[in-house]
């Protein structure tokens, strides 16, 4: 998957006026969101892209904003990142997305007409045709719709809400829904970031379509856990606060520059023989997560994601690591002194040990 920002695009084309050699986007069928966590629903977006860019003999290809908008708008309120920039690139490139298209969310972005938005897709990066929402909307104010692009001569595709029952029974969309049974709710990115923050792993891969990952760098922290014998790995977030808060059981890969999973990456690093105890998935080892503020060291309002790896020794610092959430003990606890901490944490490992021991 190639990858764009659309402000270098916009002002690669107004250098080719001068002379200047300018990057050309090959003809390509276009779906545009924040496509927040790449769920069931996105997913049967990016399916229909697909499936018509094959057919036109053309590329899909798909347009994301950053920030998103409600962090443009309101950072202190927008609701928590279920994945970075990062995690939603390699994702989108996993379900076949050719070309990315990442539109930087400003002042001068929000103020676009819709007729300049509607020229900068069909002249500036080639869209053919567009697979978009039913609510989607775009422009100053928020004027341009699916209407609007079809009068302006684009091949607009409306996907219809993707509910529980339409991906159960195998369809990528639905009509309208009257019936409030839970399988016809809608699968959103909301409804996936309340049910990770409630602690309902399992409903949210449900709706995912596999496990809720967060991946990044192993970076250094303040080392307290290693005061208290149960040192921990500290993973840069890379998003202004998480989706999820607690104590979860997890497993963890390293992985390489490309994304992939490197075999055993973490064992191998291990010395004096603690290689850890095995995960659920091939390469993996399994942890036990504290995500959130840390209530009881009183370290500020800062979102942390530390993994403890029992019965193992290594010095990991530098890694990139995926981290797959499995089962969710309880939320965050405040324990009054590093002794209560201490005894605190112990039991939570012992607990999330006994659940891996029952695993298949």
């Amino acid at each position: 998957m190639k990858t764009y920002f659309l402000e270098q695009l916009i002002a690669s084309s107004s250098a080719a006026s001068t002379g200047d050699s300018s990057v050309e986007l090959p003809p390509c069928v276009l779906s545009i969101g924040n496509f927040d966590g790449v769920h069931l629903g996105h997913q049967a977006m990016l399916a229909q892209t697909r499936d018509i860019a094959s057919t036109k003999n053309l590329t899909a290809a798909v347009m994301i904003f950053e920030p998103q908008p409600r962090e443009f708008f309101a950072p202190a309120k927008a609701p928590a990142r279920l994945t970075n920039l990062a995690e939603k690139q390699a994702l989108l490139a996993e379900y076949g997305v050719e070309t990315l298209i990442v539109a930087g969310f400003d002042t001068d972005f929000r103020s676009l007409s819709a007729q300049a938005f509607a020229d900068i897709l069909a002249k500036r990066l080639n869209v053919k045709a567009l697979v978009l929402g039913d609510d989607f909307r775009f422009g100053h104010d928020r004027t341009g719709d699916s209407q609007f692009l079809r009068g302006y001569g684009l091949d607009v595709t409306n996907l219809h809400t993707v509910t529980d029952s339409s991906t159960d029974h195998g369809s990528t969309s639905s009509n309208d829904i009257d019936s409030t049974s839970n399988d016809d709710v809608r699968i959103s990115s909301t409804r996936v970031r309340d049910l990770l923050l409630a602690g309902d792993i399992h409903t949210a891969n449900r709706l995912l379509g596999r496990d809720y990952a967060i991946t990044g760098l192993i970076v250094r922290g303040d080392q307290i856990g290693r005061t208290i014998d149960f040192p921990t790995a500290n993973i840069d977030l890379q998003r202004l606060k998480p989706a999820l808060h607690g104590i979860f059981a997890v497993d963890v890969v390293s992985l390489d520059d490309n994304g992939g999973v490197i075999p055993d990456g973490l064992t191998t690093l291990a010395t004096d023989g603690n290689t850890g105890i095995a995960g659920l998935r091939p390469h993996s080892l399994f942890g036990t997560a504290n995500i959130g503020k840390r209530p009881s060291v009183d370290k500020g309002d800062d979102w942390r994601l530390e993994v403890h790896f029992p019965q193992l020794q290594a010095d990991l610092y530098g890694l990139r690591v995926e981290v797959r959430f499995l089962h969710f003990l309880h939320g965050e606890r405040r324990y009054d002194g590093l002794e209560a901490l201490k005894n605190g944490i112990n039991q939570d490992v012992a607990d999330l040990l006994e659940w891996r021991n029952h695993q298949t």
